[in-house]
């Protein structure tokens, strides 16, 4: 059993390795084909040319740090690299929680270094060729060390709880877990940008004048109170441009970046926070919560089925994943790490369903923006932001089908078209 469990993990991250290459490859097929005609009169061919640019550069950086990553990752397990650390840090502690902090702690640490070359050259590089990025060394380290210590409070905490669950429950393990991390979840849903957020960037109350008069005036004509309107310091690392929504009931608000606000009409700027407000009142968050929650119960009691105590299953995933060690015995963090591979194919299901959803809804609030305010504005903002931040105006879509969450600007324009 033990050989089968290894192989079939092998297998698996070398089938994930070939069917992202596959929908990268085909995606470069975009690169051939001219702008699209709905766009030929209104969309910059020099930005155009320069996306085709940036994307072959991503594409390029993208084949060698996954080509280097699953190598690395195959060679580690192979080799009985996750049975070494699980050996080490047995010698450490005989605390089941310290040793599943130890043990993801030193993957984790060692994957950090081996990816911030990587990260270097993503932003200093690449980034900084195609004049997006503002980010300072400083910022860069700084950010670094912000995430690892939240890694290590939050994630240290959470795995702590669930180490802690595991071993004083029995089969209905898998419940208990999923409470508290769904507890969690609704928890930073509300509070994130209060607690997260300010550790990373400045977020300000848009000013009294024109903008915010006319977002209040859109505000009141659709019956949606909102206090909680704020600019963000975007441009401290990027000069990508976004907005977003966030917050449950009194919590919510909407975040515009300073980016987005330098770049578009005032116009523009309200129909970006009217699509935003249609997610609201299509309740896409409550539902992308509830999504989120019931796919965080299937995983976790998945999960239970491979780590259950004093199970033949629990034992080979264990030693399946030290290296195909006959003499590892089972523990929690190997059967985490066994079961993160082996979980894939269900998660890339649910992360299809997922996209789709997300693709739905939001044609849903394109809609309700274009129904309230105005389909022009909408689609002006959106070619700008297209323009602005390079994107793919040709994607394929088989890869639009896996990784979109939004619909290629493209296909929102001709249905935004539809509504005029």
């Amino acid at each position: 059993m033990t050989s089968l469990f290894f192989y079939t993990i092998i297998g698996l991250m070398i089938f994930g390795f070939i069917l992202d290459q596959l929908l990268d490859y085909l995606n470069t097929k975009g690169w051939k084909l001219e702008i699209p005609p709905l766009l030929k009169e209104v969309y910059p061919v020099e930005k155009y040319q320069k996306t085709i640019l940036y994307e072959k550069a991503n594409y390029r950086f993208g084949l060698v740090q996954s080509s280097l990553s699953v190598v690395g990752m195959l060679a580690f397990l192979i080799l009985g690299g996750f049975g070494w650390v699980d050996a080490l840090v047995q010698q450490f502690t005989a605390s089941v929680i310290l040793r599943a902090l130890l043990f993801f702690g030193i993957l984790a640490l060692v994957s950090d270094l081996i990816a911030t070359p990587f990260s270097v050259w993503d932003t200093f590089v690449i980034e900084q060729k195609f004049g997006f990025n503002t980010t300072t060394v400083k910022t860069f380290i700084l950010d670094k060390l912000k995430g690892l210590l939240l890694m290590a409070l939050i994630g240290g905490g959470l795995l702590s709880l669930i180490v802690y669950i595991y071993t004083v429950t029995g089969n209905w393990f898998w419940v208990f877990v999923w409470g508290s991390v769904s507890g969690f979840s609704i928890f930073m849903a509300m509070f994130y940008s209060d607690l997260i957020v300010p550790l990373f960037n400045k977020q300000t109350p848009l000013e009294h004048g024109p903008l915010r008069d006319a977002i209040e005036a859109f505000a009141d004509k659709v019956g949606f109170k909102i206090k909680n309107i704020y600019v963000i310091d975007g441009s401290k690392r990027s000069n990508k441009a976004n907005a977003y929504f966030t917050g449950l009931g009194s919590r919510k608000r909407i975040v515009l970046y300073d980016t987005l606000i330098k770049e578009h009409s005032i116009e523009e700027l309200v129909a970006v926070l009217a699509h935003e407000v249609g997610h609201y009142k299509h309740r896409h968050t409550l539902k992308g919560i509830i999504s989120g929650l019931l796919q965080a119960g299937l995983m976790f009691y998945i999960l239970s089925l491979f780590i259950e105590k004093d199970s033949q299953i629990a034992l080979a995933i264990s030693q399946a994943i030290a290296g195909n060690q006959l003499d590892t015995p089972a523990s929690f963090h190997l059967g985490i790490i066994a079961f993160s591979v082996l979980y894939s194919p269900v998660s890339m299901i649910t992360g299809l369903v997922s996209n789709w959803f997300s693709r739905k809804h939001e044609y849903e609030a394109d809609k309700f923006a274009a129904e309230n305010y105005g389909a022009e504005h909408l689609q002006n903002a959106l070619i700008k932001l297209s323009a602005n931040n390079l994107s793919n105006l040709n994607p394929h879509p088989w890869y639009v089908f896996v990784h979109y969450s939004h619909p290629p600007l493209v296909k929102r324009l001709e249905a935004l078209g539809k509504l005029k």
